[in-house]
């Protein structure tokens, strides 16, 4: 009887002992788990890890001279283009450009069918309240663009009242209008408000002064169009996802650029040299 008890104590302390080793066993792999989930997880929070891993960074522009533009081979050039080019390469990625629907750029980001939105974008408050943004890089505003035979009709927004714009959706131009009680039409594109100027289906445009530098006037697709009254003053920046740390990639990579004389090159190139900021 006391052999068969003692028997009987030993196989529960047994029990006891392994159920122990498997608790424990069950700790350490709980805690290697959540340590390597910690880790994905922190991955997965940087968009600059993300874009390496996919080994593409894809870009959301419009057409756009002299920012996003094809050249006659069909490639994207332009001021953003090749600053995004350059990033691109840091990061040790290839660069995709992806043309969008300007009314739809905060969507794009969200979804992640694009990484950046890099287009000559003004800094406006909803852009900055949606999105994570860089440092400013270029000084710009919204002109009107008329006919030049009939811009000495038209010296300042009073006498404009009647006439009826193309708008980019979206825009800073839009933006401008709307504060400026004007009529105006939205398109999908700056460079389609032009063919509507030209074609004669609206009075006038409201675009960038740098695309206006760019597209219209002598030597241009439309040399029958100049630009008048400035309706504004503002500033381009880079937008990523709101909390994306790519925002601070691409300032230290502009920073960079910038003061290694690259930035001044580009510019000069696409003839923006004077409204670079500095950075």
């Amino acid at each position: 009887m006391k052999k068969k008890m003692i028997g009987a104590v030993l196989a529960a302390m047994m029990v006891a002992s392994l159920a122990g080793c498997g608790s424990s066993a069950k700790t350490e792999t709980a805690a290697s788990g959540s340590a390597a989930s910690g880790s994905t997880a922190e991955a997965a929070d940087s968009d600059v890890e993300y874009i390496k891993e996919k080994g593409t960074l894809i870009v959301g522009i419009t057409d756009f001279a002299p920012m996003d533009y094809k050249d006659d081979n069909g490639e994207w050039i332009g001021f953003d283009a090749d600053l995004g080019k350059k990033v691109a390469e840091d990061l040790g990625v290839d660069i995709e450009f992806v043309e969008i629907d300007w009314d739809n750029k905060i969507l794009e980001l969200d979804n992640k069918s694009i990484d950046v939105v890099w287009n000559g974008m003004t800094l406006t408050d909803e852009v900055t309240n949606s999105m994570e943004c860089t440092n400013a890089y270029l000084k710009n505003a919204q002109t009107v663009v008329l006919p030049a035979a009939e811009a000495d009709q038209y010296k300042d927004i009073d006498s404009m009242k009647d006439l009826s714009f193309a708008v980019e959706a979206g825009s800073a131009g839009e933006q401008a209008a709307e504060d400026n009680g004007l009529n105006y039409t939205s398109m999908q594109a700056q460079s389609d408000t032009l063919m509507e100027v030209q074609a004669g289906t609206s009075d006038a445009s409201i675009i960038d002064l740098l695309m206006a530098g760019a597209m219209i006037g002598e030597g241009t697709s439309y040399p029958e169009l100049t630009h008048t009254i400035e309706l504004n003053s503002e500033e381009y920046g880079i937008g990523c996802r709101k909390g994306s740390d790519l925002a601070a990639y691409i300032n230290d990579e502009l920073k960079k650029l910038y003061d290694d004389g690259t930035v001044q090159t580009i510019a000069e190139t696409y003839g923006v040299q004077d409204a670079v900021i500095e950075q």
